[in-house]
């Protein structure tokens, strides 16, 4: 939109340029005047081009720790297109169905040989270390080589990073065991962006999920 805002001025401006042009019958004035178009141009350019780089920046930013211990940041997701949810392994009542639902769109998705990865936040960091995430996903045979489950931030961050990077709810009740916490599953495009969201408990549309990650 910027982009084509700054075309507009700089054409409407050139126009206002060409016309003085017309009118003046000095030779050093339009001289002058075609100087000055050229200049003009010469910055709408720089504009757009900054605008244009702007755009193309990564949406999401963090460092994460995934379920072998290792650092997994957004930057290993630049340029792929992924599914996300939120889940946490003490949890008695959506995560299971969730990351069973999560698992079936994983297998659908390899035997269609379509590439997305998939990324799982805990929303219990304190007690959802590297260790207990690989012994919950193993329960549903996670394929560990494109889905990553992550920890190693505090409450206070992921619940912040739930509501600006999803616009969804993270709370933990002190004194509680249970997090509250959104049940969608997320696609995220190349650029970082979450382009849509889907029920991850109840009637999860596979196939639509499947679907749109392919026209990404």
């Amino acid at each position: 939109m910027e982009s084509m805002l700054l075309a507009s001025l700089a054409f409407n401006y050139c126009l206002v340029l060409i016309k003085s042009i017309v009118n003046v019958n000095s030779r050093s004035c339009i001289i002058i005047m075609k100087k000055y178009i050229m200049y003009t141009l010469f910055l709408c350019l720089i504009f757009l081009s900054a605008c244009n780089s702007k755009s193309q920046e990564y949406q999401m930013n963090f460092t994460f720790t995934d379920q072998s211990g290792n650092e997994f940041s957004s930057d290993d997701l630049e340029g792929k297109v992924w599914l996300a949810n939120f889940i946490f392994t003490n949890c008695d009542t959506v995560c299971p169905p969730m990351t069973a639902h999560m698992a079936k769109l994983q297998q659908m998705l390899a035997d269609e040989g379509v590439e997305a990865e998939i990324v799982s936040f805990s929303v219990d960091p304190k007690t959802d270390t590297p260790e207990v995430l690989t012994e919950f996903a193993s329960k549903f045979d996670a394929d560990f080589s494109n889905w990553h489950f992550l920890t190693g931030y505090t409450q206070e961050e992921i619940e912040s990073f739930a509501k600006e990077e999803f616009a969804t709810l993270v709370s933990k009740p002190e004194n509680q065991v249970q997090v509250m916490h959104g049940t969608s599953f997320y696609i995220i495009d190349q650029n970082g962006e979450v382009v849509d969201s889907y029920s991850g408990v109840e009637d999860t549309p596979y196939d639509e999920i499947v679907k749109k990650i392919k026209t990404l």
